[in-house]
């Protein structure tokens, strides 16, 4: 891989990987370290690399992988608040709406952080960045109906828990 198609094709999905990282370990500068070892490896392997198809699912792939090494290795888990990891851009909200946002955003990452790895990694790819299913069979390799059962689960536990949270006594 030559320069030029390394900045045009694997260098614009540092943002994404980084976020996904974060979202596993749970520390911005392992994530940051991660992110570094996959452009390292896309790097060095150069022409070998020619058949990758689809670039993004495979440097996802990677950070994933690596990203459970680095938590085996370091016999933990941490979850970023979902607040950290979205871009929510509105027209100025009110104080109030603010407040609201911010409080279901907490809630959400709370009901989120409860999940099983599993819901919360297809649950992120899926709702967060907006991956589509192929692309998160590829990236955890899974099987498209694993996702489709974690993706479900996971949206049922969280709609059903913000339900009882919010239920103000109806």
């Amino acid at each position: 891989m030559d320069l030029k198609a390394f900045q045009t094709t694997v260098l614009p999905l540092k943002s994404k990987l980084f976020r996904f990282a974060l979202r596993m370990l749970g520390n911005a500068d392992e994530a940051k370290d991660v992110v570094q070892e996959v452009f390292t490896r896309v790097w060095t392997k150069g022409r070998a690399m020619d058949e990758v198809r689809n670039w993004e699912a495979w440097c996802m792939r990677v950070v994933h992988n690596l990203s459970i090494d680095r938590i085996r290795l370091n016999n933990r888990q941490h979850s970023v608040p979902l607040s950290e990891g979205l871009n929510i851009t509105q027209d100025i909200p009110s104080p109030h709406e603010r407040t609201e946002l911010v409080e279901s955003m907490r809630q959400v990452a709370e009901i989120m952080a409860t999940l099983p790895l599993k819901q919360q990694q297809v649950l992120h790819l899926r709702d967060v960045e907006g991956y589509s299913y192929k692309e998160i069979c590829e990236v955890l390799e899974l099987d498209m109906n694993q996702v489709k059962v974690y993706l479900f689960r996971a949206r049922n536990a969280v709609r059903e828990k913000l339900t009882r949270m919010n239920a103000y006594g109806l």
